[in-house]
């Protein structure tokens, strides 16, 4: 049986190649993209749903279907403040979360990061961590916590970090342990699929991808 598929944060590095990535495959009918701005990607099975994530209304009209996979994300330095970080990489995945929960999708994956901790002294961790705390609150079905560390892939945007930890990658896998080293976003996006396919009740938390 055909699934629908939602992705929010389509637009980001993981979020493009997934969206790209679902839209090629036959396990998936339908595609719905949750966007600020609409997605230069055309396909038959995709809806571009163009929306604020403040309006409530359209998120319920949106959030029906068999799986979310929570791509959203930004930096700090781009959102401009700690507090607007925070709408971001917290306020909507909880909030989409809720309402697709509510409307009965049974499946979300969350692209986190690794060290995500609630109780961590870094801030971006320590929202990563609230995060996922609060999604296992809502009560999925199952509920997946991808943690990839630095990402490889070509983003619109330059984030100097990722782009020294690409070069460094090879050295990196040997002196680091597998769950700190750099990974391609491609391996990301097809290991969602792979969850997404054969999904497993409970919380999980993948690391330490393999290629």
């Amino acid at each position: 049986m055909q699934k629908t598929a939602i992705v929010i944060g389509g637009s980001g590095l993981i979020g493009n190649l997934l969206v790209q990535a679902l839209l090629q495959d036959e396990a998936y009918s339908s595609v719905k993209a949750l966007v600020r701005k609409p997605l230069a990607i055309q396909h038959p099975k995709l809806t571009n749903l163009v929306l604020r994530f403040d309006d409530e209304n359209a998120l319920n009209i949106a959030l029906t279907g068999d799986v979310v996979f929570c791509c959203v994300g930004t930096t700090i330095k781009k959102a401009g403040s700690q507090a607007a970080f925070r709408a971001v990489d917290k306020e909507i995945p909880l909030k989409c979360a809720a309402i697709a929960h509510k409307n009965g999708v049974p499946q979300f994956l969350l692209v986190s990061a690794v060290g995500a901790k609630a109780s961590s002294s870094n801030f971006y961790l320590r929202t990563k961590g609230e995060t996922e705390a609060g999604l296992r609150e809502i009560g999925f079905s199952s509920l997946y916590f991808l943690r990839p560390s630095f990402l490889i892939g070509s983003r619109s945007e330059v984030r100097i970090g990722e782009q020294i930890a690409a070069m460094l990658a090879p050295v990196m896998r040997f002196l680091l342990p597998k769950k700190y080293s750099p990974v391609k976003a491609a391996t990301v996006v097809r290991t969602m699929i792979s969850l997404d396919k054969s999904p497993k009740p409970g919380v999980h938390i993948i690391e330490g991808f393999e290629d």
